[in-house]
């Protein structure tokens, strides 16, 4: 792991992609509820999140007969 400083750049870039979640999830949670929770329920969403991800793109890959044949027959040479 970089050691190095971050830069204000940086803080900017991962804030704007943070803190969209953080409310959004904070909003369908009631009123009171502590910021700690609000980060496990996030987490808990995200992790969902990555396997719903995953399981859509395992969905939409070919499979049996209908995966495309990108090999190509490379031994053209004939003896003769």
């Amino acid at each position: 792991m970089n050691s190095k400083p971050l830069t204000l750049e940086e803080v900017f870039e991962a804030a704007d992609i943070f803190f969209p979640i953080y409310e959004y999830i904070k909003s369908r949670l009631p009123v009171d509820t502590k910021v700690e929770d609000v980060l496990k329920v996030a987490e808990n969403v995200c992790t969902l999140a990555q396997k719903l991800r995953a399981q859509k793109e395992t969905e939409n890959q070919p499979f049996g007969f209908n995966k495309n044949e990108t090999a190509t027959d490379t031994d053209t040479t004939t003896v003769g």
